[in-house]
């Protein structure tokens, strides 16, 4: 099943943004001065948009980035600042996700996948995007970061391709819990074969 516990739409005007964040929540982080859950968030945003904004992943190209080790550089890129594990494939199981020992090889897998798809002219870039999302999010290689990391991930393979990133449900106006909520839908939907809902979702 997808991440479906990504802070990315969370906002700190939601009561669970001054909450302390737990002993085991704090394994692994960098900056001593997170203490809740709103500095989390905010310390993870600065990360992200440092790290998307450079040119080397302003250029990526398509074979470039549809390789296990770019993916996780890419990770590595957008939470480095903040965790000490970023880039790398968690160890441990969780109650979502595949088997750690087969992300790497499922990870190579969805690669391979993705480039096929990209061969075949039946399947429009919307649909090799939404595809290419909701494999990897599903996989869900890292400890965190899941989500927010596949939505990068997918917009740079989107943008390698001449197509335009997705907007991810920011046209529509509605809350962060709103708009997340429509998300995971989408993302149920697809896990029963229906891409619709996340196809429409991710030009919302």
């Amino acid at each position: 099943m997808p991440d479906r516990d990504d802070a990315s739409w969370r906002s700190e005007e939601e009561p669970d943004g001054a909450t302390p964040l737990s002993d085991e929540e704090k394994v692994g982080l960098k900056p001593s001065w997170i203490a809740t859950r709103a500095d989390l968030n905010a310390a993870e945003v600065e990360n992200i948009a440092n790290a998307l904004s450079a040119r080397r992943w302003q250029t990526v190209s398509t074979n470039e980035l549809l390789d296990d080790l770019v993916l996780r550089r890419l990770h590595k890129a957008m939470f480095s600042d903040v965790w000490n594990w970023a880039g790398e494939y968690r160890l441990t199981e969780k109650n979502i996700g595949c088997d750690p020992r087969y992300i790497s090889t499922k990870v190579r897998d969805l690669c391979a996948d993705a480039t096929h798809w990209i061969a075949d002219t039946e399947l429009s870039t919307d649909e090799i995007g939404c595809k290419f999302h909701r494999d990897l999010v599903a996989i869900h290689p890292f400890s965190n970061g899941n989500g927010r990391h596949s939505r990068a991930a997918t917009d740079l393979v989107m943008r390698s391709l001449g197509a335009q990133p997705f907007t991810w449900g920011r046209i529509n106006p509605g809350t962060p819990s709103q708009i997340r909520s429509r998300y995971i839908a989408a993302l149920r939907a697809a896990d029963a074969g229906d891409y619709r809902p996340l196809l429409a979702f991710a030009r919302s």
